[in-house]
């Protein structure tokens, strides 16, 4: 059948839709809003997360900003210049040839660069020899004495 026809049936009324076309065509219509919606919900959270990002990452863009300024900082007031002028505020000076006093070490290699240290030996481990019942009797031991500290405070 044509589109020709089928608009020609319609339009004479011959076509007449059923009530289970009515319902499918209903049915139709009521999945497609509900995918409709749960696209533009979906939509809505995937948009809200991205301006989250955005944020997230202008901030941490700040941040990185901040830190590299601090670096500069710590870098210019550990200049060797600033140093020495503040260790002439709080007092220190130069020292001259004369007031170094060297202490001569027995035993000091300065041409050593390493240092080599025997490693202490593990102890061997104990050998395990309990049987069940030597523990057994060691539970039974341990019950008794318990009950014997028990028996005296109450006594």
């Amino acid at each position: 059948m044509s589109l020709a026809q089928w608009w020609g049936q319609v339009q004479r009324n011959e076509w007449r839709p059923t009530r289970g076309m009515i319902a499918v065509g209903t049915l139709a219509l009521f999945v497609a809003i509900i995918i409709g919606a749960l696209y533009l919900s979906q939509s809505a959270a995937t948009s809200a997360v991205g301006r989250q990002l955005e944020s997230m990452v202008n901030e941490r863009n700040e941040l990185e900003r901040q830190n590299e300024q601090l670096r500069a900082e710590i870098a210019s007031l550990r200049g060797v210049g600033r140093l020495l002028t503040r260790a002439q505020e709080l007092g220190f000076q130069q020292a001259s040839a004369n007031a170094i006093d060297y202490i001569v070490v027995s035993g000091y290699e300065p041409e050593r660069t390493s240092i080599i240290t025997e490693p202490n030996p593990e102890p061997p481990a104990p050998v395990y020899d309990e049987s069940f019942t030597g523990w057994v009797q060691q539970q039974w031991d341990a019950l008794r004495q318990q009950f014997e500290g028990f028996v005296q405070e109450a006594g």
